[in-house]
């Protein structure tokens, strides 16, 4: 763990310095707010190395709880679910580059078994829709996903 918080600070370091970074970036804003490296969204939290606390991770969610959800809760919720994939696939690749074990391995099955729900809940809806155009619209903006 302590290799991948300094491979990854590395890179923070990294795309700090690069002048594309800073000229893209903006500026802090009056009060005070730090500008935030996009890279940062690839890698966990730091976490406190003296908490022997196991970290608790939820559970996936169910069909019946987003069945519930309106279309847009859905399109939010799948994208947050791609950022936090991204993230586990992006510590994980970095962690077994470095022969380091990937901590909670479980949870990535998680973030996919939500990803496909979600994905079944929006078609159910385009089958239910009653204009074929519109479902065909539906469908093809599921199938983009």
């Amino acid at each position: 763990m302590y290799l991948s918080r300094t491979f990854g600070r590395t890179l923070f370091a990294a795309a700090a310095r690069s002048r594309t970074y800073a000229s893209s970036a903006g500026t802090a804003t009056a009060a005070g707010d730090k500008t935030r490296n996009p890279l940062e969204e690839f890698f966990e939290v730091d976490r406190d190395m003296e908490s022997d606390k196991p970290i608790v991770y939820g559970r996936g969610w169910k069909a019946s709880e987003l069945r519930l959800k309106s279309w847009d809760d859905l399109h939010k919720l799948w994208y947050v679910l791609l950022k936090e994939k991204n993230m586990l696939m992006t510590q994980r690749q970095m962690l077994n580059s470095q022969n380091l074990r990937f901590p909670n391995p479980e949870r990535i099955p998680k973030v996919r078994k939500s990803m496909c729900r979600i994905k079944q809940v929006l078609t159910e809806r385009a089958i239910d829709e009653p204009d074929p155009r519109r479902s065909a619209e539906m469908k093809r903006m599921i199938n983009a996903l």
